[in-house]
Formats: structure tokens, sequence, C-alpha cells
């Protein structure tokens, strides 16, 4: 009896250690660099160990897949041969089983093996190892390390036939495991829904990987909107126009504003202010920097740091001035709009106690969605034209005039004020209830 019971619990204790080997490899395989690396810099020596053995996975693996062969084969030897001829032995006593005790007994034990050795050697381990990945793996790293110098003729053998094998069919084990954008706005996503990752870590995450994609057409300013100083205007002509702006530089233009000459800005206008001289702006103004429209907004950046610029002017093909990016512009296009007070205080879209919008024509097509619901950017947009008024020009093919309407995205817009030729202010109304007012 005490014979069985010490063949039971050494079956138990291999199956256990098989479980160790699926569990530490599960999660060595799922552990995320990024964290290891950042547990082994704060003095975690199993991390630390852990981040070595994913770097040589064909030596992990040898090692692994060694010990749960020599785990599998005593595990089956003991249980098929010795177990279950003790077991034949008290059923031979059974009328009914006869002389097919052996058999039986035999598929009885090696069927509880095989339970046994799936729940406690392969899936509850693994299951482990998948809900604590890095733990584990750190833990387990140093005695994995020390099997692996135990069994090193073994391991060696194993690792070296792995790499002929893979080598033979042209797989390049060189190629590092990189994370894809894909893979990362996915975890993004993933923390959003756990908890770990707030809204706003969420946007700037992906404003990150969205901002190598912007041109600076995408993010500047657009020329209606730019407020433009003439070189030969003074201080007290102009300077108006420069509070009640937003702006921080302004372009200086000399006869008409497409003969662009130079940029001005407020605090060297205030700095002559304070220092009782005259303000002249030909005389403060800097050399524009200009860049052309498809140029990359991440390039753009580095331009800035390396030429101590905060502005830009955006130029045609055709060599025109169509708009302005300063540095806020590229932040905001990371971490999204950041209004001052001035511009809250103004503001460009507006909803009305009936639930319509008052919207200004200059209000960029692709932010619309933001605010009306179920309106979905159109075709073209951001591209063919950026704001409410462009898209009325797009689908009018004319200029635009007070009165015009039309209908997108189950919405319905109509122009109720223009200044001059501009769109001024748009009206934006659900399609249902334009629809029951008529009604």
């Amino acid at each position: 009896m005490s014979s069985l019971i010490f063949e039971i619990s050494l079956i138990l204790a291999l199956l256990l250690a098989n479980g160790v080997f699926a569990m530490t490899e599960i999660a060595i395989v799922s552990s995320r660099r990024g964290l290891l690396q950042a547990m082994a810099e704060n003095g975690n020596q199993g991390a630390a160990r852990a981040l070595e053995l994913a770097e040589e996975p064909n030596r992990f693996l040898s090692t692994v897949q060694i010990g749960i062969t020599l785990v599998g084969i005593l595990a089956g030897a003991f249980g098929g041969a010795s177990i279950s001829q003790q077991l034949a032995e008290v059923m031979g006593g059974i009328a009914i089983v006869g002389n097919f005790a052996p058999q039986i007994a035999f598929v009885i034990v090696i069927g509880i093996l095989t339970y046994l050795s799936l729940i406690l050697g392969e899936l509850v381990p693994k299951r482990l190892a998948m809900r604590y990945p890095e733990t584990i793996a750190s833990a387990m790293a140093q005695p994995m390390a020390w099997l692996s110098r135990a069994a090193g003729p073994a391991v060696s053998a194993l690792s070296h036939s792995t790499s002929v094998l893979l080598k033979l069919m042209r797989v390049d084990e060189s190629e590092s495991n990189k994370m894809s954008r894909e893979e990362f706005t996915v975890l993004v996503r993933e923390g959003m829904v756990s908890g770990s990752t707030d809204t706003a870590e969420k946007r700037m995450m992906e404003g990150v990987f969205g901002f190598e994609k912007l041109d600076v057409y995408d993010i500047m300013i657009p020329r209606p909107k730019m407020v433009w100083l003439d070189q030969d205007a003074s201080h007290d002509e102009s300077w108006h126009l420069i509070i009640r702006s937003t702006q921080t530089h302004f372009p200086v233009y000399k006869g008409q504003r497409d003969n662009l000459v130079g940029v001005v800005s407020v605090k060297d206008c205030y700095a002559h202010l304070a220092a009782g001289e005259k303000v002249i702006f030909r005389h403060i103004m800097q050399a524009p920097l200009l860049v052309p429209e498809i140029q990359k907004a991440s390039v753009l950046l580095e331009t800035f740091r390396s030429t101590g610029n905060h502005v830009a002017f955006v130029i045609s093909e055709f060599g025109s001035v169509i708009g302005m990016v300063t540095v806020i512009d590229l932040m905001e296009a990371i971490v999204g709009d950041i209004p001052s007070k001035e511009e809250r205080l103004v503001q460009t879209i507006q909803q009305r106690g009936d639930g319509s919008w008052l919207i200004d024509g200059l209000f960029e097509i692709e932010k619309l969605s933001g605010h009306l619901e179920g309106f979905t950017p159109c075709s073209g947009a951001g591209s063919e034209y950026q704001t409410l008024a462009g898209l009325f020009s797009q689908r009018l093919a004319r200029v635009p005039l007070e009165g015009d309407s039309m209908d997108e995205s189950g919405w319905h817009f109509e122009i109720v004020d223009m200044d001059g030729m501009r769109v001024d202010k748009v009206l934006a109304m659900p399609l249902l209830v334009q629809e029951m007012k008529k009604e």
C-alpha cells in the first residue's frame, strides 16, 4: 500500500513539474518586453534573466521541451506499468471483469493520467501564465537558466538542429519581434476598457502615431483666418488687430498679401514698447520660414527644433501663402485642441435651445463629428476642402449665397449670414427636426 501511495505521489509530482515547464514557457513567451525591461531597471534580477531567455528562444524552448519530454516519459512509465498492474490485481477478484482486468486497469489508469496531465500539467498552469506572465517569468527564469546549463549538451544539440532546419526553411531568426502600430493601438484600447488608461492618455498615444501621417496642410491655420500686418503701417494703425487676434506671430506683407516679406512676434513688438522704442514692423520683422503644403508635420517639428522658429508659412504649388503653422498647432495635433481664453469667448460652434447648431463658416469640417451626432466627414474632407464653407463651395460649384442649403449625414445645413463673399454663419439642424417643422 505504501508503495502505491509513493508511486501516485511521484506521478502527481511529475505532472506538477510538467505544469511548471508549460507555465514558464507561456509566461516568458507572453511577457511584455517593455514591462520586463522596466522591472529589470528597478533591480529585479529575475526579470533581467527572463529577458535574456526571451532573446535566446531556441535554447530556452529546447530546455523546456527536454523537461516536458522527460517528465512525460517517467509519468507514463510509472502509470502504465506499475499502478495499472496493482489496479489489475485488485480488479481481478471481480467476477464480471475476469481475464480482462489488466486491459481495463490499463485504460483506467491512462484515462486518469491523461485527465490529470491536461488539467495539472497544461491547462491550469498555462492560464496562470497568461494571467500573470511577467511575475511568473521573473520567478522561474533563474531555475530555467540553471536547468539549461545542467542539460547543456542536449540543449545545444537541439538548438543547433532547430537553427539548421529554420535556415533550410529560409526563416530569418534575426528578425526582431517588433510591436506594430496596430498592435499598440489595440493595447491602448484594452487599457481604456480595463481602466488602466484614461481618455486623455489614449488620445495622446493615438495622436503620436497619427502625427507621422499628417501633412502641414492638414493642421495649418487657413489663410482667411490669418491676421496680416502691412510693412508700412504704423503700430498705432495696427495695434487693435494685434490685440484682438489670438496669434502670437503675424505675417508682414508689402503692397499685397501675396508678397510676404517677414514675420513679427507679439513679444518683439511689446519688448520695444517696454524699452520706450518705436515699433516699426520692417525693422523688427524676421525672415519667414516657408514650407510646402505637402511637407510632413513631423519634418516641420524637427525644423522648428533646429532653427528655433515657432511659426512657418505654408506655400502652395503656385507659390502663394495658403496658411500658417505654429508650434502650438503641432502640439494640438497630438494632445487635441487647447483653446485660448479668447477662443473660448468667441465660440465658433454653439448649440441652441431647439437642438440646432450655429456654426462659423470657417469651422473645420473634420471636427464637426465631435459636435453633430451621426455626422461623418464627407468625401474629400481635409484634402479638397477643410471648412464648412468649403463644403458648400464644393457642392454648389459656385460662390455660396445667403439662404443656400444642403442635406448631409442626417443634418440640414443652411447659410444664414455672409461676410462679403465669405460664408460667415451656418445653421445646422437634424433632418428629422427639419421635416417636422415643414409639416
